[in-house]
């Protein structure tokens, strides 16, 4: 489950380098793979053994790859980003331990009823809710660098089924999406209350449906993972039924 990003861009690119956006490399012993990285947008270790880092981070400083995170278990990130640091200097926001959260059943709270599936002719109405999400949580403005991707990347969530939202009046007050999935679990991201109903328990049943849902359409275990510091948030996913198993890294870059 923690390798559920890498396994879901290998299954749907079959490594097609047009859609991948990026490459997978291998790093074999005596003729077998042991581990595996991800260099685009993110990049990403799979397994990776102390031996494996080192060949990956020469690689990556070799061919001038600059991604926009560092991701994954933290006993691995943080032994990758100490190989790039000396060259990249300091990261711009290091989050150096994420709970990473799983729920393989659905949530003891009453699931929310207004939430369901974003329809494709709500996009404009929830694209606003999704850059302001980026923007607070990532610290960056999503727009900024190509607005033409970021908008093909909500509009492609809601095409697959996996923005979830409550909108009432044209307003959103909810919404979170499933990033990546395979057949055995998900992951959800980019969890949203709106900032005028944020601490009047919105996002506990709403969550609750989401899973529901998620689980029934999607996959059976659904994860996610949160800033540590982020008290409030790691409240809510526990009260929802999430239970830590991992702890996760992202450098953001």
């Amino acid at each position: 489950m923690v390798n559920l990003f890498v396994r879901n861009r290998v299954d749907s690119t079959k490594l097609q380098a047009r859609w991948l956006g990026g490459q997978v490399w291998g790093y074999f012993e005596d003729g077998s793979l042991v581990s595996a990285c991800h260099a685009g947008a993110n990049l990403v270790p799979v397994e990776a053994t102390p031996a494996a880092l080192s060949a990956f981070a020469e690689r990556v400083l070799a061919d001038n790859i600059r991604p926009s995170s560092v991701v994954g278990p933290r006993d691995v990130v943080i032994p990758f980003w100490a190989l790039l640091e000396p060259r990249w200097g300091p990261a711009r926001s290091p989050r150096l331990s994420q709970p990473f959260m799983t729920m393989a059943r659905d949530s003891r709270v009453a699931p929310d009823p207004r939430v369901r599936p974003v329809l494709i002719d709500e996009f404009d109405v929830l694209y606003p809710a999704s850059v302001a999400m980026f923007t607070e949580e990532v610290g960056v403005d999503p727009e900024a660098g190509s607005r033409s991707g970021y908008r093909a990347r909500v509009a492609q969530l809601i095409s697959q089924g996996w923005s979830f939202a409550i909108i009432e009046d044209g307003r959103v007050l909810f919404k979170t999406e499933v990033g990546a999935a395979t057949r055995d679990a998900c992951q959800l991201q980019g969890v949203y209350v709106h900032p005028d109903l944020r601490g009047r328990g919105l996002a506990v049943p709403a969550l609750a449906a989401v899973v529901r849902q998620v689980r029934q359409t999607v996959a059976p275990v659904v994860t996610l993972y949160v800033n540590d510091h982020n008290t409030a948030a790691r409240r809510t996913y526990e009260r929802v039924g999430f239970e830590q198993t991992t702890t996760f890294a992202s450098i953001l870059l």
